[in-house]
């Protein structure tokens, strides 16, 4: 890349050592402006610290934006209808994020006339393909400034050299080493390395830091009620809720209730694997919800057909093709499976565990009138015997070949 044709670069910012050193190697590097983008995707934390270090490092353009309905709304909600999972444990509460954090780093960069956009995503993880390629589909010029596949501070104790030799305030936890990394938002937050790099050792006690420790939830069971229109849930115990306050309050319920932790090592798109703790109280409980919705109002093929595409649908997801054409044919054809899905589903939380308890519709497909074991009158059980001869045909001439007959 010339670094003579940039003149203005979108940083990723969150304020704390890495994209603070980042800011400042940009300004070095390149010679540019720096404009910084800080999301609130309802990770937490005080997001002043992190405007006050952008002025503090002589920023002129900062964008601090609350993006909680957003996220929730055009991107969670859309991957839940889908029940995604990536490799049958993990919802995807980072992979989700990024596609937002591109779209809006890529906004901005027009907005403010910067050439490129940059970010702190290492050489080794997933979340540089995701930053990268979300970014390439909305704007296919954009340039990318990726410093930890440019510069030679790879490590710790040389991020800290550098920041003390350009008077870059660091923040007194990064002084010592960090135990892991901690990446945080409204639908979960992920803990890696350090002292979870070993998958053969337990996960210590203080990495969980969402939810109670299941041994210590409450020892009653209780019993909640969200309602779904199609496909997204909309109310808790009958009272409407915004996508993202619905998200907050069923995490307020999975903290409690020792909800959602999964320990889990997973193959990065990269190709190593690597060892995360993650916490989703609140999706765990809403993909067990949505789940129990669909079992009443989701037709079985079509339901069938979503379970079937539905590892698809999340390694995209997880491999950074949010953008990508293929994801949104999937979309379509989710939502559309979603016309119907509606209606009010109980879950018990207890101890770390979600579980439907109850559910019902307006649209519902159950009928107790031909499942019952008692006597009817709207089946006919003959009907069955040559429903399974057509069935058989094909098995008893396959069998009769090798048997010799």
């Amino acid at each position: 890349m010339d670094k003579s044709a940039i003149n203005k670069v979108v940083l990723a910012y969150s304020g704390g050592l890495d994209t603070s050193v980042i800011l400042k190697w940009l300004k070095v590097e390149y010679d540019c402006e720096v404009v910084t983008f800080t999301a609130d995707l309802g990770q937490g934390e005080e997001l002043d610290p992190a405007r006050r270090n952008a002025e503090r490092a002589g920023v002129k353009e900062i964008y601090i934006e609350d993006l909680r309905e957003e996220f929730v709304r055009d991107f969670v909600f859309p991957m839940f209808r889908a029940n995604a999972v990536y490799e049958g444990l993990y919802l995807l509460g980072t992979s989700i994020a990024r596609p937002l954090i591109a779209k809006r780093l890529v906004e901005i960069a027009k907005e403010t006339g910067a050439d490129a956009i940059a970010h702190g995503a290492t050489g080794k993880g997933n979340d540089q393909i995701r930053f990268e390629l979300n970014a390439y589909a909305l704007n296919p010029d954009i340039k990318v400034i990726a410093p930890w596949r440019d510069w030679d501070l790879n490590s710790r104790e040389k991020l800290i050299t550098f920041a003390e030799q350009h008077q870059i305030q660091i923040p007194k936890d990064k002084r010592g080493e960090a135990p892991f990394s901690v990446d945080a938002n409204l639908l979960h937050t992920s803990s890696e390395g350090k002292v979870l790099e070993d998958p053969g050792e337990a996960a210590p006690d203080y990495v969980y830091q969402r939810t109670n420790d299941p041994k210590d939830a409450p020892d009653a069971p209780e019993i909640i009620r969200i309602t779904f229109e199609k496909g997204d849930a909309v109310a808790i115990n009958g009272k409407a809720l915004s996508p993202a306050a619905l998200l907050t309050k069923l995490n307020d319920y999975g903290r409690k209730h020792g909800i959602g932790r999964l320990d889990l090592v997973e193959n990065r798109f990269i190709g190593m694997k690597s060892r995360g703790i993650y916490e989703t109280p609140g999706g765990t409980i809403l993909l067990a919800a949505h789940r129990g919705i669909e079992q009443i109002t989701l037709e079985g093929g079509a339901a069938h057909l979503k379970d079937e595409l539905m590892p698809k649908y999340a390694e995209m997801i997880y491999n950074g093709f949010w953008f990508a054409p293929e994801r949104e044919m999937l979309q379509a054809a989710i939502d559309k499976s979603q016309e119907h899905v509606a209606g009010e589903v109980d879950v018990q939380l207890y101890k770390g565990s979600a579980n439907v308890v109850g559910r019902r519709s307006d649209k519902t497909l159950y009928s107790e009138a031909h499942v019952t074991f008692e006597e009817d009158a709207v089946y006919d059980q003959k009907d069955a015997e040559g429903f399974i001869k057509l069935n058989a045909l094909r098995l008893k001439l396959l069998a009769r070949r090798n048997q010799g007959g």
